[in-house]
């Protein structure tokens, strides 16, 4: 395993590595892509636009638990990456055992609050009178799920920063083939529709992290999640906590600022609130697959980091963002040409249809630079740099889309410049994550430098 792991991180050429690391990674994030898609356009067989609706608010709740995986995830290889990278791999199992356990306890604790608290928090999230019974009985069901979720969120990440990017794919894979099957048998078959959803979710993330906790019980890990591994000191829980905690703002901003906006269309009606979340998914299409190419990295360039080696870490980023510009731009004119039939295939209500086609239009103007924004916050996380990753996870979607959304809100009465406020703030992110980048890179590397196996 060790020498599979130097293998790939260390001595591969830099496309094969690049490419070896972001493939299935990439493809761990369609398949939670079409697993999204595949919920909503289930129950958007069911003609009633109200439960399209319901699933569109339900999600930013989702997506606050998928936060907490992140934190343990993203800060997990962040550290674990490194460390390898310094040889350390003792630390390495007790960061690993440490994202575990504590990050089961916190499923375990959250599981029982929306059990208890299922209707108010749907009421919070933006459920109207008519959506209010499809959200809470989605959310009390899906409930159930949130420990395996935040278990498999947490190491579909950090199995990657041994160098085990297969391995991670298949997690998701199976999971989420998991839940695109069982979702027309439940929801359609059964006909048990939102209920059908949410049991085919808990199925497919208890699936998932089966799977993972099989692999990491076995002989073919560098990582522990063994209780004796257990260490929140030495710098275990800080060096998870300082990247994995901006990364899992971001989330949560995103759940929030989804929240709000949820809030604020609601005015426009249902059939609006609707046409935005099938919006948001198509848009999903280019997010995913960047996303998966900036997690898939982080690894590489953790390890490189924790070596001190300047100039492959150089040579990854500069191919890395090559390839990130080309993929962008690729997938924004599919999307962008392709959106009518996207739409249409989740919404089958006409005025519905008309807010999700000119929704997904606006947002997908910011496909051509996601690539170069999920590529710099995966470097300035890869080298454990709290601060810069702080700012950053708190601007895309706090400190720079709510203020636009908000005063679009006020400005303007149109559903459509409120969907316009997105790409407005994903521009101004990526200039950011430019610059933070440049400066993260200056200070934590210096002028150090190691010949390089490029």
């Amino acid at each position: 395993m060790k020498d599979k792991t130097t293998e790939i991180f260390r001595d591969a050429p830099v496309p094969k590595a690049v490419i070896n690391n972001a493939i299935p990674s990439i493809i761990s994030m369609i398949m939670v892509l079409v697993y999204n898609l595949a919920d909503t356009f289930f129950i958007g067989q069911t003609k009633n636009a109200y439960m399209v609706a319901a699933v569109s608010v339900a999600t930013p709740a989702f997506l606050l638990f998928m936060a907490v995986g992140m934190l343990f995830g993203i800060g997990g290889t962040s550290l674990i990456s490194r460390m390898l990278g310094e040889g350390n791999s003792k630390k390495a199992k007790n960061a690993s055992s440490f994202c575990f356990w504590t990050g089961l306890t916190i499923g375990v604790i959250a599981m029982a609050i929306i059990w208890i608290f299922a209707t108010p928090v749907s009421r919070a999230i933006g459920a109207s009178d008519e959506t209010l019974g499809y959200t809470s009985q989605y959310l009390n069901i899906v409930a159930a799920a949130i420990p395996f979720l935040i278990v498999g969120n947490s190491f579909s990440n950090i199995i990657r920063s041994e160098g085990n990017a297969k391995i991670a794919m298949l997690g998701m894979i199976i999971g989420n083939l998991a839940n695109i099957i069982l979702d027309p048998i439940m929801i359609l078959g059964f006909g048990w529709n939102v209920a059908g959803a949410a049991i085919a979710t808990v199925i497919g993330n208890v699936l998932a992290a089966l799977f993972y906790i099989r692999h990491l019980l076995s002989k073919n890990t560098l990582l522990s999640i063994h209780p004796k591994h257990y260490l929140a000191k030495s710098g275990i829980a800080a060096g998870i906590l300082a990247i994995g905690i901006p990364a899992s703002l971001n989330s949560i901003l995103m759940s929030t600022s989804n929240i709000i906006v949820n809030r604020i269309m609601q005015h426009h009606g249902d059939m609006a609130v609707a046409g935005l979340g099938v919006a948001m998914k198509v848009n999903m299409i280019v997010v995913m697959l960047l996303i998966g190419l900036g997690s898939g990295i982080q690894p590489l360039l953790g390890y490189c980091f924790g070596a001190r080696n300047k100039a492959r870490y150089t040579a990854v980023l500069k191919f890395s963002i090559c390839l990130a510009l080309g993929l962008s731009l690729v997938m924004t004119v599919i999307c962008y040409c392709g959106a009518g039939p996207l739409v249409r295939a989740f919404l089958d209500n006409d005025n519905a249809f008309d807010y999700g086609m000119s929704f997904a239009r606006i947002y997908i103007y910011s496909g051509p630079i996601m690539g170069i924004l999920f590529v710099f916050i995966n470097a300035i996380q890869s080298t454990g740099a709290a601060l810069p990753a702080l700012i950053l996870s708190i601007s895309r979607q706090g400190l720079i889309y709510l203020p636009t959304l908000l005063l679009f809100s006020k400005i303007f009465d149109s559903a459509r410049m409120l969907a316009a406020a997105q790409p407005i703030a994903d521009y101004l992110s990526a200039a950011l994550a430019v610059l933070l980048f440049i400066l993260t890179y200056r200070k934590y590397f210096g002028k150090e430098d190691k010949p390089a196996s490029i």
